[in-house]
C-alpha cells in the first residue's frame, strides 16, 4: 500500500511538469518541496502530541487522513494535454485546454490540433533504446543516490538523537536502559521534546534553500546542479563524523537536508524533461524504483553505523 502512494507521488510530478511551460519550470517545481516539507513537519508533530499519550498506531490512522481525502479530489485534477495528443485523444486534449483557458479568463487562439502521426506507446525498452540508454542508467543510479542519501540524512540522524551517538561510538548508560512498551520489552528509546525539535528545523533546511537552487537551475541548468549538489552533500555527509554540540549538529543536519533536498529537486526536473511524452511516466516510474531500493537500504545502513 505504502509503495502504491510513494508511486503516485511521481506521477503526480509528471503531470506538474506537464502543465507547467518549459521556461517557468525551473521556479515553480522546487517550490513543490514546501508541501513536502510541510508534511514531513506534520507527522513530527504527530509523534510528539499522538505517540506519547495514544501510540504509533493511532498516529498511523491520523496520518492516512489526508490521503483519504485526496482520493475524493481526483475528479478535479485534469489529464495532461500533452498525453491526450501522444496518445492520438485530440478532443480530450483541446477540452483540457478550454478548461484552462476558462480558468484564466482566456481564450484559445485560433486553430485546432493536429495530431501526430501515430506512435508506438512507451516500454521499457523504449528506455532502453541506444537514444535513451546511457541517460536513464545514469538516471537509475542518479536516483539511487538520491533517495539513499535522503533517507540516510534522515533515518541516521534520528539513530544518532535516539542513541545519543553525537560524539561517541556507544551510547551514554541511560541510552542502554530497556524500555518497556505496550507491555512487550521495546529497545527503542522515546524521543525527547528536544530531539523532536531536532528534527523540526531540519525539515525547515529542506525549504530554506530553495531560493538557491531555483537560482542554480536558473543560471548553470540541470547536470551541473545536480554535480554541485551531490558533492555538496558527500562533503556535509562527512561532516557528520565531527564531535560537536547540539546545536552545531542542529545546524550541520539544517544545511545537509537542505542539500539533500535540492538534490531530489533536481533530479526529479531533469527526469521529467530529458525523457519524451511517450515514456515519461514510465521512465518516472522506473527511476522511483530505482529510488526505492535506495530508500530501502538507508535503515540497515543508518542501524549499522549506531
Amino acid at each position: 500500500m505504502v509503495g502504491c502512494g510513494v508511486a503516485g507521488v511521481s506521477q503526480g510530478f509528471v503531470l506538474k511538469t506537464e502543465f507547467i511551460p518549459a521556461k517557468h519550470r525551473a521556479v515553480l517545481l522546487p517550490l513543490a518541496s514546501i508541501f513536502w516539507m510541510m508534511g514531513s513537519m506534520l507527522i513530527i508533530l504527530l509523534g510528539m502530541l499522538v505517540v506519547p499519550f495514544l501510540g504509533w498506531r493511532w498516529m498511523i490512522r491520523i496520518s492516512v487522513t489526508p490521503s483519504i481525502i485526496l482520493i475524493f479530489l481526483f475528479k478535479f485534477i485534469p489529464e495532461s494535454a500533452r498525453y491526450n495528443v501522444s496518445a492520438g485523444n485530440t478532443e480530450a486534449a483541446v477540452k483540457t485546454l478550454q478548461r484552462i483557458a476558462k480558468m484564466n479568463r482566456a481564450c484559445l487562439p485560433p486553430g485546432c490540433l493536429v495530431e501526430p502521426a501515430a506512435r508506438e506507446r512507451g516500454s521499457w525498452k523504449t528506455l532502453l533504446s541506444p537514444s535513451l540508454r546511457r541517460t536513464s542508467l545514469l538516471l537509475w543510479y542518479s536516483w539511487f543516490v538520491a533517495s539513499f542519501a535522503y533517507y540516510g540524512s534522515v533515518l541516521g540522524s534520528s539513530e544518532l538523537l535516539e542513541k545519543n551517538l553525537l560524539c561517541v561510538t556507544n551510547a551514554d548508560q541511560e541510552h542502554r536502559v530497556k524500555h518497556h512498551h505496550e507491555d512487550g520489552r521495546c529497545y527503542c528509546i522515546p524521543f525527547g521534546f528536544n530531539d523532536y525539535q531536532t528534527l523540526l528545523i531540519s525539515c525547515l533546511g529542506e525549504v530554506a534553500l530553495v531560493p538557491l537552487n531555483i537560482g542554480l537551475l536558473s543560471v548553470f541548468g540541470r547536470k551541473s546542479s545536480l554535480t554541485v549538489l551531490q558533492l555538496m552533500a558527500a562533503i556535509l555527509f562527512l561532516l557528520v563524523n565531527i564531535c560537536t554540540s547540539m546545536f552545531g549538529f542542529t545546524v550541520l543536519l539544517f544545511l545537509l537536508r537542505s542539500v539533500v533536498s535540492m538534490n531530489f529537486n533536481v533530479v526529479y526536473i531533469y527526469t521529467a524533461e530529458v525523457y519524451p511524452t511517450v515514456a515519461r511516466s514510465l521512465g518516472m516510474g522506473f527511476c522511483t524504483s530505482f529510488s526505492r531500493i535506495g530508500g530501502m537500504i538507508a535503515p540497515f545502513i543508518a542501524q549499522v553505523i549506531s
